[in-house]
């Protein structure tokens, strides 16, 4: 996209020892403080951004059907990268949370949907970085 609307967004966070990623089909990232065992699609906590703060040109990008939305999560040396499609659903309205998911379904933490891959899919070596609470840079991008 060279039309002048910004294309990545970047939110910084870290693991938690509670980290298990073994959700299937979403993953999740949190500006909370703290994650339950319970949390188990969640990756990161403590991000420092919400959707609601994206840029209103990324965000509208991302309503596009058509786009493709890219997650690359990088934690303690490892990387992985998750990509799905926009909707024009998506509102970027959370306050709290990203959620990326592998069905459609879209509320206001969704930032993608229909992805290629959720918490339990990715790699454990990323995993067990995370689960020791490594520092998290997460890059959203279109293309």
């Amino acid at each position: 996209m060279n039309d002048g609307r910004e294309t990545t967004e970047v939110v910084h966070g870290h693991g938690h020892e509670n980290v298990s990623a073994e959700h299937s089909s979403t993953l999740e990232l949190t500006s909370d403080d703290f994650l339950t065992p319970a949390g188990d699609c969640i990756l990161a906590i403590e991000a420092d951004r919400v959707p609601a703060d994206f840029d209103d040109a990324f965000v509208e990008a991302c309503r596009d059907a058509d786009a493709t939305i890219s997650l690359t999560i990088e934690a303690g040396g490892k990387s992985e990268t998750v990509t799905g499609s926009g909707h024009p659903d998506l509102t970027f309205d959370g306050d709290r949370s990203f959620v990326c998911r592998t069905s459609d379904y879209v509320d206001d933490r969704t930032v993608m949907v229909e992805a290629d891959g959720a918490a339990a899919d990715l790699d454990r070596d990323l995993v067990a970085a995370l689960a020791d609470g490594a520092d998290v840079t997460a890059t959203f991008s279109l293309e």
